[in-house]
């Protein structure tokens, strides 16, 4: 009874070795894919204060796929808008 459980026992590890294996053989390739560094682009321009001004140049430049990441107040009259890319 015992040879039966032990043979029972090795039978299951080798089909459990033969089925990793083939998974092994067959399966996708465990490539490892290095990250690429991201690059960006930068703007810096100068509007008006005016709302109606700025809301202009912001969509303008949304629509060339900048996005707004600061504004600075540089003297405090003529507002900075930093974009990126």
């Amino acid at each position: 009874m015992q040879n039966v459980r032990l043979w029972g026992a090795w039978w299951i590890a080798g089909v459990s070795l033969g089925l990793l294996g083939l998974l092994l053989v067959t399966g996708q390739p465990f490539a490892a894919k290095a990250q690429e560094s991201k690059r960006f682009q930068y703007k810096i321009i100068e509007v008006l204060p005016d709302t109606e001004n700025m809301q202009t140049r912001l969509n303008e430049f949304g629509a060339g796929g900048w996005e707004l990441v600061a504004v600075s107040m540089g003297n405090m009259t003529e507002p900075r808008l930093i974009f990126k890319k």
